[in-house]
């Protein structure tokens, strides 16, 4: 099964410094065994196949690796104990997470990876690694439905009707002319004309696209102290959750959808956060990139990344918080008006493939070859506010994940929480996930600790601008209800 070139592209995008997996924490009531649940993840292993699938790369690059079965596949080289000592703290478990979740996943195996962190007084830690090639937000939940149960008590998993055999791994001949094979049907079924002579919805479409990526250059946001410099290897995180309920009651009072409100939280939280740095954030704006998941029903349960994104650029002026959700509304209506995530996705479609040849040295990734290794070790310096150009790209990624809206379990141990951890790379040296699991979302703020050494703040200021916003709501429901009572 060949990546696609999307799947393939978080391949070729991954260095030392930015590793390209997506990776959660689930917090599980109680104080798990190891061995039961390395048991329990075996007797699941059949209903994951991808999990024993693993690269296998082209000889000379010629074309974008394909998933094979590992012929040598074992449970232990991807379920690990990491026990931490009695009496250690939630906080300091989770700093452990993230500490484990830093270094790259071995790209000889299958790319993904799980830890059971314990020591922590009735509480276990699971940390969850795969590699975005394999997989987006989306199909990732998917995945963690496969693993954890929907009630404590559930009936047994029925074992695979055969023992699992892994099929004959490809020959490098076999694999060259295969792809080579790939290459030449891709060339005879593009229709260059066609694409260039596009008329009506198509070229429509790829014009929008076109202003939409100029305006990058054309309207240039600040340069945010997390934008400074170029990401080291290094990570911290700090999170909060919030009711969805009360999520909910903010939407109906005061408007917009429940993306918008996300998205005010955490655009209010940055423009405080600028503001105590002492930041110039008068008449200045943040380009966020949120991602849009794009998976049509038939594409449901396939992994693999089927994702868009828009990029919403917003003020981090003082204003209030009401005011920043009206900001927030008119932005994603606007964008949602000129239909500028269909018009990424066609243009993300229609543009010619890159030759893997050209990414030959990405084999070289995780091995003691790898040529992104030195500057993970000597990161370069972080820029002072005088010295930052103009920012042409976007501040940070923010990215709304629904997960399931009732309990899990594992082992009949409850999940209470699910923190999504992002990738960094290049100069965004900070990003969130919101990740709604039973009936809470989670806010997993993930930073790099040179360019944003702080992180907690953030947490501090969305609590502030949530609790803002919600008392907002009541008050405007309040009024409502007091004008109704005297008419």
């Amino acid at each position: 099964m060949r990546l696609s070139t999307t799947d393939a592209s978080f391949l070729y995008l991954e260095s030392a410094s930015g590793p390209m997996h997506i990776s959660s924490i689930n917090i599980v009531e109680g104080e798990l065994d190891y061995d039961a649940v390395f048991e329990h993840f075996a007797a699941r292993m059949h209903l994951l196949p991808a999990y024993r699938r693993k690269l296998v790369q082209v000889p000379f690059n010629i074309a974008h690796p394909t998933w094979e079965d590992d012929p040598e596949f074992d449970l232990a080289n991807h379920l690990l104990h990491h026990p931490l000592p009695p009496g250690t703290s939630l906080d300091d478990a989770v700093d452990a997470a993230i500490t484990l979740n830093e270094p790259l996943l071995d790209r000889s195996l299958p790319l993904w990876r799980a830890y059971v962190i314990t020591g922590v007084e009735d509480r276990t830690l699971i940390l969850h690694q795969t590699h975005h090639a394999m997989i987006d937000g989306a199909s990732g939940v998917e995945l963690m439905a496969i693993i954890y149960d929907f009630e404590p008590d559930p009936a047994p998993v029925p074992p695979p009707e055969t023992p699992w055999q892994p099929a004959e791994p490809p020959n490098p001949g076999a694999q060259l002319g295969s792809a080579l094979r790939e290459n030449m049907q891709a060339l005879g079924k593009t229709d260059w004309q066609s694409m260039l002579s596009a008329g009506g919805d198509q070229s429509g479409m790829l014009q929008k696209a076109a202003k939409i990526v100029s305006e990058f250059v054309t309207r240039p946001v600040m340069t945010a102290p997390f934008n400074a410099g170029i990401v080291g290897p290094r990570r911290r995180l700090a999170w909060t959750k919030q009711s969805f309920s009360e999520i909910r009651e903010i939407r109906r009072a005061l408007g917009g959808t429940i993306n918008d409100v996300v998205l005010t939280v955490v655009s209010s939280a940055i423009a405080n956060y600028l503001e105590s740095r002492g930041e110039k954030t008068t008449d200045q704006h943040i380009r966020i990139m949120c991602p849009v998941n794009v998976r049509t029903e038939d594409q449901q349960g396939s992994l693999g990344n089927q994702v868009s994104a828009i990029f919403p650029v917003l003020p981090v002026s003082p204003m209030s918080e009401t005011q920043r959700l009206t900001a927030v509304v008119a932005e994603t209506q606007r964008i949602k008006q000129n239909q500028d995530a269909q018009a990424l996705t066609f243009l993300q479609e229609s543009a010619p493939e890159p030759w893997p040849v050209a990414m030959w040295a990405n084999q070289l990734i995780s091995t003691p070859l790898d040529p992104t290794a030195l500057a993970a070790r000597l990161p370069m310096p972080v820029l002072p506010a005088g010295l930052r150009p103009p920012n042409v790209g976007y501040n940070f990624v923010c990215t709304n994940v629904p997960a399931a809206q009732v309990p899990q379990y594992l082992l009949g141990h409850l999940v209470t929480d699910q923190i999504g951890i992002l990738i960094l790379t290049g100069n965004v040296g900070f990003s969130t996930t919101i990740l709604s699991y039973n009936q809470q979302l989670c806010f997993g703020f993930i930073s790099e600790p040179r360019l944003m050494p702080d992180v907690e703040k953030i947490v501090e200021f969305a609590d502030a601008a949530f609790e803002s916003l919600l008392e907002s709501a009541r008050e405007h429901t309040a009024s409502l209800s007091t004008n109704t009572a005297q008419r």
